[in-house]
């Protein structure tokens, strides 16, 4: 898996760098390498990010919930 598609899982997940990071529990500067393509994603993290992107892709959340306010 190259940078351009670890970014690209990372958006059809809707995660942010610190949310891979806090699910794996690494270090932040470490996710930022693989966005930046400075460090090889391994076979393992592509092959999950890969099926939780196919897995989104196929059941996308509702379009809007606006006017719907969360109960605290």
């Amino acid at each position: 898996m190259n940078s351009k598609r670890f970014n690209e899982c990372l958006r059809v997940i809707r995660w942010t760098p610190i949310n891979i990071a806090s699910a794996l529990q690494c270090d932040l500067s470490w996710i930022e390498a693989l966005e930046a393509g400075n460090e090889e994603v391994p076979e393992g993290l592509a092959t999950w990010l890969e099926h939780l992107a196919k897995v989104h892709e196929a059941a996308p959340p509702p379009k809007t919930f606006a006017g719907h306010r969360a109960k605290l």
